[in-house]
């Protein structure tokens, strides 16, 4: 066992005691992120464009028509939302634009940029050659881009998020990416589900599912990894939203699996209860990072982690910024 007691400069010294999780004056190590309500929103939508990109043109290739039309209008809409959220978040429009100057292939919140930009344009551009019937190769195309970008569109927010100094996120940087694609496809099933006839949406249907199903499993397997860093999702308003999440996720699954397969109505408040949850779990990761980013015991706990691992010393610095650079994602 370590003892870990920070000095004026914030790094810790290690010695053979036990665990002493202090800051200076007791203010926190790191700084919360500057984030606003719009990004779990945009973690949502985000993940429902990628996801219901892909699930439209699975849906075309085995020849379900109208779901394959009903993914790709729920897709289109949500890429129409996200980047109106993410320009709300920057605070003036411009700062989306500079963003698109360069490619850094380093940074998650550039490359989420342009992959946003891509998918946008060409789920909108297919979605809007379907509804008027016209121009298939190029809609048949669009719909291809919009399909590609959909996986990194629907998980790269879950890289962002890890590319940070906060502690739960960044120690979660193995399961987040993969929990943000199942809880992606989770929602898109959901919403797809929604909005088709029962006879048609089974493939909807069983998405949704084994999206649940995945995201529970990950989730389970995260948060006994971190152990102590874990216990964020269990307390205050992240351990609200997470007890919400499992509730709506499984409440709707069950109401889809059980009677989503006659009955429309059921299908529908099913659809909207998973939906609903998906929403809830972006917002239960988005505040346990706010809450393990406030509590020192959480950054020494991840630092001290990092120095057994790596062999190296910790280097966040009091007051150090716990997001990206930039505002927004």
């Amino acid at each position: 066992m370590t003892d870990t007691t920070f000095h004026l400069d914030g790094n810790p010294s290690i010695t053979a005691a036990g665990t002493e999780m202090r800051s200076y004056y007791g203010r926190p190590i790191i700084k919360e992120p500057t984030w606003t309500w719009e990004i779990p929103t945009y973690f949502f939508t985000g993940g429902l464009a990628g996801a219901s990109a892909v699930l439209s043109s699975a849906a075309r290739v085995t020849g379900n028509r109208e779901l394959a039309r009903t993914a790709l209008y729920v897709g289109a809409a949500a890429d129409l939302v996200s980047p109106v959220l993410l320009i709300s978040d920057l605070g003036r429009p411009e700062r989306f634009h500079h963003m698109l100057r360069v490619v850094k292939v380093t940074s998650p919140m550039n490359l989420g940029s342009w992959v946003l930009l891509v998918s946008g344009a060409s789920s909108t551009a297919a979605a809007a050659l379907q509804l008027l019937d016209k121009w298939k190769p190029v809609r048949i195309a669009a719909s291809i881009v919009a399909a590609l970008a959909g996986p990194p569109l629907a998980t790269y927010t879950g890289v962002l998020v890890a590319d940070t100094a906060v502690p739960v996120w960044h120690d979660g940087r193995h399961e987040l990416p993969w929990i943000f694609g199942a809880s992606a496809a989770a929602s898109a099933g959901a919403a797809a589900s929604m909005f088709v006839r029962p006879e048609n949406a089974g493939p909807a249907r069983r998405v949704a599912v084994a999206g649940v199903l995945a995201e529970g499993a990950l989730m389970e397997a995260m948060e006994r990894r971190l152990g102590t860093i874990g216990e964020v999702y269990d307390e205050g308003e992240a351990g609200k939203f997470s007890r919400a999440a499992k509730g709506l996720a499984v409440a709707g699954t069950a109401l889809l699996a059980k009677r989503g397969r006659k009955s429309r109505a059921s299908a529908v408040v099913g659809g909207a209860l998973v939906c609903a949850g998906e929403l809830c779990l972006r917002w239960a990761v988005f505040k346990a990072g706010f809450q393990s980013a406030r509590d020192p015991k959480y950054v020494v706990e991840s630092q001290r982690r990092r120095v057994e691992r790596d062999g190296t010393k910790a280097t966040t610095k009091p007051g150090e910024s716990s997001a990206p650079p930039g505002r927004g994602a």
